[in-house]
């Protein structure tokens, strides 16, 4: 297992999508004493159907504060509007500087290629800032990296240009509670704007309670889907014995245009693996 004291960014589009799809390592890097910023690039003041502008941001803002606590991570929510995000180079600049500033070893985010423009534009731009996060002249306020981070995709199940291709896997069987416990606080989305839009609100519970066993029910299966696509990868990772008898996964594939991820790498940037 790793020694080294690990970094790590994790970049969604809104609040709750780092949670959503890599809460469980989030989680799991806490537990270990490394450390892990998840960034929203929007303020979600769109992802609603009765509230919308700064009373929705600020709401979405303490919700995503909160399910950072969850976590034992620092939650960070950019004040872009939701669904208007492109890929400026105004926007770059900003994505150059909040990596420069935590100066991470590791970057989740978005593929490119998936159903919402402000995922696959957060994914753009995390792809074009790699690299010029180590040119001194670009965005020349900020100190300039010596060293391009690792950076890999979130889980997706797009098929177009090409299916999701998992380099690691990581089981979630031992924090899932808590990662679920981190998008309960998401009130807005798990309970409201995600079932409206669903066609499932009216299968919401209102006792808080009941809720989070509604939460579980809905989101159980996803995790447990990415470990069951992935089985073979799991076994690779931690074993015969560990990887059958994981229930619950989360998966990432590397992103050509941050630093390469080795063999000599994998293992410190992902410290879960036994060996």
């Amino acid at each position: 297992m790793g020694t080294k004291h690990v970094k790590v960014m994790i970049i969604g589009a809104h609040p709750d999508d780092p949670d959503s799809a890599a809460g469980g390592v989030a989680a799991l890097y806490s537990q270990q004493g490394h450390q892990v910023r998840m960034v929203s690039m929007t303020n979600g003041d769109a992802g609603h159907y009765e509230m919308g502008g700064a009373p929705l941001a600020w709401r979405r803002r303490k919700e995503a504060a909160a399910a950072g606590a969850c976590l034992g991570c620092e939650y960070i929510t950019l004040d872009n509007h939701d669904g208007a995000l492109l890929p400026t180079l105004q926007v770059r600049y900003q994505v150059i500087e909040i990596i420069r500033e935590f100066e991470p070893d590791l970057i989740m985010t978005h593929r490119p290629c998936t159903y919402h423009p402000d995922h696959r534009y957060t994914g753009q731009l995390v792809q074009d800032a790699l690299y010029m996060v180590t040119v001194p002249n670009v965005v020349s306020h900020v100190p300039h990296l010596r060293a391009n981070p690792v950076a890999v995709y979130l889980w997706d199940r797009f098929q177009r240009p090409y299916p999701f291709t998992p380099d690691v896997v990581v089981g979630i069987d031992e924090v899932l509670e808590k990662k679920l416990d981190a998008l309960h606080c998401h009130t807005s989305q798990m309970y409201e704007w995600l079932p409206y839009n669903e066609g499932t609100l009216d299968q919401v519970p209102k006792d808080p309670a009941e809720r989070r066993s509604w939460l579980r029910e809905s989101q159980e299966p996803r995790a447990r889907q990415i470990a069951d696509l992935y089985r073979d990868r799991l076994i690779e990772l931690y074993g015969p014995k560990k990887g059958k008898q994981t229930k619950y996964a989360e998966a990432f594939e590397v992103c050509e245009y941050g630093a390469p991820l080795s063999d000599a790498n994998l293992k410190t940037l992902f410290p879960f693996f036994d060996g």
